[in-house]
């Protein structure tokens, strides 16, 4: 799952692991048919390498156990998942305290190295075909995803603008008629959000509550939506996951978010992170969600990646992922989905 595809036997013993908790090298033999011991240990030594299971004891006490990575990365069948009504489906209802531990841990091997892979190349290919672009370029491209960002993003919350209204009112502010003011007021401030990123690129490379909170701020400007962080509980349509209500203890899930994002290295890991958990602590009334993917911009910009319109994404796919991470903390899908929109975003900006 991280530094190398696994193979069948290899995702036996996790399924074993899984099921029974921890499990002795004899009883994973057993399990495993037709397999010499000495090939369930080199399994068991490379799923230790890549951080999926760990080691306890020794000689005929040593047993293993799955680590944080295996549940944040197991591939769960989403089809059979989502056929089950939000009552009948098994879940973790609360918010989960060790999540942020979890993540950490797991944090150098979240992505796969063909993952790895990938993300380079194109990143390569964002950085070399923009360095060969003029500045008026560049700032046509960004007003060509900022429009594509704010129609997919306000979309996905429900927006009944179409994309070339959209560009209308973000090129000229003309309004289309049919809609309401909320809708033209939830464009413009992705529009304002952006460019605010774009005019402070590097303010971003180290997540704080302040800078955080200033998007959130921007992107429900006018809306009726309180900017603070919020003092009740919400629910969340669709699922019985239910967030932190205590105004401290969201607070400190904020400042704990951002510590872990500052501590990872890896630019796309901040991203995924701050998408994931943004989305999950709900810490506004409202927003939530446009705010995770505006400072996932934000920090893919202040590394120089490059930014998501979101454009191709599907939304019924993309709110699969997001109660995937609600409910099981599972971010295998959302991460499968992060990769899919940088490498559209690499295809069709900044040519």
């Amino acid at each position: 799952m991280s530094k190398r595809e696994l193979n069948q036997r290899q995702k036996i013993i996790l399924e074993i692991l899984a099921k029974e908790g921890s499990a002795n090298t004899a009883s994973i033999v057993a399990a495993v048919e037709e397999v010499a011991s000495k090939t369930i240990v080199r399994d068991l030594n490379l799923l230790q390498d890549l951080g999926l299971i760990k080691k306890s004891g020794q000689a005929k006490a040593t047993s293993y156990s799955l680590l944080p990575l295996y549940k944040l990365t197991n591939d769960i069948d989403k089809e059979e998942y989502f056929q089950l009504e939000p009552d009948d489906r098994e879940i973790e209802n609360k918010f989960n305290l060790s999540i942020f531990s979890d993540l950490e841990v797991s944090s150098d091997n979240i992505f796969t190295k063909s993952e790895l892979d990938q993300i380079k190349s194109l990143t390569k290919t964002y950085q070399a075909n923009r360095s060969e672009l003029s500045r008026a370029t560049i700032k046509k491209e960004f007003e060509r995803l900022t429009i594509e960002l704010a129609w997919k993003s306000s979309k996905i919350e429900g927006n009944t603008y179409s994309l070339l209204d959209t560009e209308t009112l973000l090129k000229s502010g003309i309004v289309s008629p049919g809609h309401s003011e909320e809708e033209r007021l939830m464009l413009l401030n992705h529009k304002h959000s952006l460019n605010y990123i774009f005019d402070n690129p590097k303010y971003y490379k180290d997540l704080s509550l302040n800078n955080l909170t200033e998007l959130h701020s921007l992107i429900v400007d006018q809306l009726e939506i309180g900017k603070q962080i919020r003092t009740r509980l919400v629910g969340i349509t669709g699922t019985n996951y239910q967030p932190l209500d205590n105004e401290f203890q969201i607070k400190e899930a904020l400042l704990k978010t951002c510590k872990l994002i500052n501590q990872c290295s890896d630019p796309m890991v901040k991203s995924l992170y701050a998408s994931a958990l943004l989305a999950y602590i709900q810490a506004f009334e409202d927003g939530n969600k446009r705010t995770s993917r505006i400072v996932t911009n934000a920090l893919l910009i202040a590394y120089d990646y490059c930014p998501l319109s979101y454009r191709s994404i599907d939304i019924g796919e993309y709110k699969k992922a997001v109660l995937l991470f609600y409910e099981q903390n599972n971010i295998r899908y959302l991460k499968e989905l992060l990769i899919e929109q940088y490498e559209f975003a690499v295809d069709h900006y900044f040519c």
